[in-house]
């Protein structure tokens, strides 16, 4: 009856207690109730012990109460920090030496313990009394979730009590106005992008130093820039950040010079897409073509070719690739028409590297054959390649369907002809010139390149045709 009595006694008290604002506190440390003798003990890590049957004579409700709040203290040199308050009520038994709370960071799962031991001659006199423990202050962050756990000293199977606890964020007054870590919340900036600056207004805070940077936000935020630290007794609260590009994971980040502070982040530039596709890069040695995103992104790309002048660019086969990280194509082709084709999370933008003038291309032309009845395609090339023609169909989809193919034979070093071709095919002029028909003609000796094709061929006027 009197465990019961003090029990609502403790949820009364310490309800009322959580109910007012964060209260401050000058300091911290361990107490327990009137007549009883409590000792701090070195930390240990509650998770890590195995635990042992509890005695016979131990009734399951040994622990009585777990009581959670927090609280604040602010000195004049570091301005406010949030405290976590723990306090327990148990009945003492005679096979009980103390108590250990835990408190686990839901979001790192870093831990923090501590013990009390009641000395055995205060135990023997206080058998069966209540003993209240007011353990010593844990720090914790604005609006960091826990979990706590209460145990016994030693640790009894199933004898322990648990509870999960918000720490208030800067929506609260008193703390909005009071800790640090709330005033990263109010960071003012603007972008000078003639000069690729950040700058960065600290407010006035009264606490500790601040620290401020750029990071590129990935799993972690990466630094790209080391940071800059603003001292409380810093005339001058602006900061001047330089980064090279304009990407959506360039993010600011402030957080107070503080154990465990909250960082808050906001990112510039989280509009600013078109910098991501930039990142192409061909390899003329390799005759590779490589991109590689800049920032964390799910999705796909893939290499495509477009057969006009409009927006469409149809897929080649096998070159799909997940766009989380690098990706890279072997023997690539590099034809005006050879396009990369992205479909990712931040954006579907369609780029092809190969439109400026400094790729050479190769070229295909049909003209009138030497043989009565046929056209020619020749391929023009600034260095040696293998080329095919494929026969096309036009029907009611796009692209059209291609079925015959025929080899290009390549023109000997040296060899006399009227014009300095590569390769040549000659195809009977009926088949050419069927309505419906295109004639397309693709590099072969490179794993990916875009193809040329002509269709519907005037075959009356095909001498000098050029795709």
């Amino acid at each position: 009856m009197l465990a019961g009595r003090v029990v609502a006694f403790l949820s009364l008290t310490w309800g009322a207690y959580q109910s007012l604002a964060v209260p401050r506190v000058a300091e911290c440390g361990l107490s327990c109730s009137q007549g009883f003798t409590c000792k701090s003990h070195i930390n240990r890590n509650i998770f890590n012990s195995f635990c042992r049957e509890p005695p016979t004579s131990m009734p399951g409700s040994v622990l009585e109460a777990l009581a959670l709040s927090t609280a604040m203290k602010c000195t004049p040199r570091d301005g406010c920090s949030l405290l976590l308050l723990v306090n327990a009520s148990l009945t003492l038994h005679e096979g009980l030496r103390g108590l250990e709370a835990c408190s686990m960071s839901l979001d790192t799962q870093e831990t923090q313990c501590q013990s009390v031991r009641v000395p055995r001659a205060s135990r023997r006199l206080q058998v069966g009394q209540q003993l209240q423990v007011h353990f010593d202050c844990f720090e914790v962050s604005v609006a960091q979730s826990l979990y706590v756990t209460l145990r016994t000293v030693p640790h009894f199977c199933g004898v322990q009590l648990d509870q999960r606890y918000h720490v208030e964020d800067c929506a609260d007054e008193d703390l909005g106005r009071n800790v640090p870590d709330c005033f990263a919340g109010k960071l003012s900036y603007w972008v000078d992008r003639s000069r690729k600056v950040v700058l960065v207004q600290v407010p006035e805070s009264g606490g500790p130093d601040y620290y401020v940077r750029l990071c590129l936000k990935w799993f972690t935020c990466e630094d790209a820039g080391a940071p800059v630290r603003v001292t409380a007794n810093r005339v001058s609260r602006r900061v001047s950040l330089p980064y090279k590009q304009e990407l959506p994971c360039l993010c600011l980040e402030g957080w107070s010079a503080t154990p465990d502070a909250v960082r808050i982040q906001t990112c510039p530039f989280e509009d600013d897409t078109e910098t991501l596709w930039d990142a192409i890069r061909y390899h003329p040695g390799s005759q590779a073509l490589s991109w590689e995103p800049a920032c964390p992104m799910s999705g796909r790309v893939s290499l495509c070719w477009r057969p006009g002048p409009g927006p469409q660019c149809l897929e080649l086969e096998h070159s799909g690739r997940a766009a989380h990280s690098r990706v890279q194509y072997p023997l690539v082709d590099t034809q005006p028409q050879l396009c990369l084709k992205f479909s990712t999370s931040l954006g579907f933008p369609v780029r092809c590297p190969f439109e400026q003038p400094r790729f050479p291309a190769w070229k295909m032309t049909v003209q009138l054959a030497p043989a009565p009845g046929h056209l020619r395609v020749a391929f023009f090339s600034p260095s040696p390649a293998r080329f095919q023609v494929c026969l096309c169909h036009r029907g009611e989809t796009w692209p059209p369907a291609c079925r015959r193919v025929l080899q290009a034979t390549p023109i000997p070093a040296g060899d006399p002809t009227e014009d300095p071709a590569v390769a040549v095919v000659d195809i009977p002029g009926d088949q050419a010139c069927a309505p419906g028909t295109c004639i397309q003609g693709r590099r072969t000796d490179v794993q990916f390149s875009a193809p040329q094709q002509l269709c519907d061929l005037q075959c009356a006027a095909t001498r000098g045709t050029a795709a």
